[in-house]
């Protein structure tokens, strides 16, 4: 039985679009995407997703994403120590774009490579979130340029005194020779356990 159009599955399809192509799809795009016969038809579902405050239009007239498109359904805890008897029920829907970014606009992602980190749990292969015009407290993890490399260490800052640490005792203490710059501190570490 084919599913009823609503603003909701056509959302849908168009998230899956843009999940596969990293991109909006073109009106002419969604006609074959929605399976429906005209452009029209198509500025109509465009319409009353920009109406219901899902998408919007960019500064220069493209549709662009005003919710986050890959929100999942949060159904409750699960007890990491002993079982619980608790039943799983829909308590919220999370996007976990907004649950890991606080600022997206001065966020980014990066990719782990080297073992530097692991006592922090940050594994190679890992991505983590780094947001930018942060300022590091004591024990953050931050992106730092030392003497010109790059680095991933947590940030100390002792009787004026600035270092880096590893979270693997494999490595030493970094103390910047000429200089340090601080791209930003880790806020988030995403990693995914299979493909």
């Amino acid at each position: 039985m084919k599913e009823k159009r609503t603003v909701q599955s056509v959302k849908r399809q168009v998230a899956a679009f843009f999940r596969e192509s990293r991109r909006m799809p073109t009106y002419e795009e969604m006609v074959a995407l929605l399976g429906v016969k005209s452009k029209s038809v198509v500025h109509f579902w465009v319409g009353k997703l920009i109406e219901a405050e899902i998408l919007e239009r960019d500064s220069k007239g493209r549709l662009a994403w005003k919710q986050r498109p890959f929100s999942i359904p949060l159904v409750g805890e699960v007890a990491a120590g002993f079982p619980s008897p608790e039943e799983e029920e829909l308590r919220d829907i999370l996007s976990l774009d907004e649950y890991l970014v606080a600022r997206p606009e001065a966020s980014f992602l990066l990719q782990v490579s080297g073992d530097s980190m692991t006592g922090e749990g940050i594994m190679p292969g890992d991505l983590v979130i780094v947001e930018k015009g942060r300022e590091p407290k004591n024990g953050d993890v931050v992106i730092a340029q030392v003497d010109d490399k790059w680095t991933m260490k947590t940030f100390r800052k002792e009787k004026g005194e600035v270092y880096l640490e590893a979270a693997n005792p494999n490595y030493p203490l970094i103390r910047p020779r000429q200089e340090l710059k601080l791209a930003g501190v880790v806020t988030a570490v995403v990693r995914k356990y299979h493909t």
